[in-house]
């Protein structure tokens, strides 16, 4: 029964999902004791569990990927204790800035022409 309590990944790129999953839902909230402890357990997991897993699995692809993420992971901690936002998330396991993909105006202008509502206002 406690086995089922705890997330047990089924490899390493599962478990790198996993905690790229949790460091982007806590990356843009304020930044306390308890959050710097959290993280810093979850760069030492990386480095601890995931890095010498996907080593030993001779998965190099894997390998680079936990090391960009603790990279990403440790310049998140100095952007946020010098006062600074950090202005991205965590994508495929690097850092991706807010501006990086383009921004598409979904706003639609429905003219009196019917069916592809894609009249102009003239």
């Amino acid at each position: 029964m406690t086995d089922d309590r705890y997330y047990q990944p089924q490899n390493a790129k599962d478990a790198l999902r996993y905690i790229e999953n949790l460091f982007n839902q806590y990356a843009q909230a304020p930044l306390t004791t308890e959050l710097v402890a959290y993280h810093q357990k979850l760069v030492k997991q990386l480095e601890d569990d995931i890095l010498p897993t996907a080593q030993a699995a001779n998965q190099s692809v894997q390998v680079e990927n936990t090391r960009q993420m603790i990279q990403t992971m440790q310049s998140w901690l100095r952007i946020r204790l010098s006062g600074q936002p950090f202005a991205g998330k965590m994508h495929h396991f690097r850092f991706e800035a807010d501006n990086a993909k383009p921004k598409f105006k979904r706003h639609v202008v429905k003219g009196r022409q019917s069916g592809n509502h894609r009249g102009v206002r003239h």
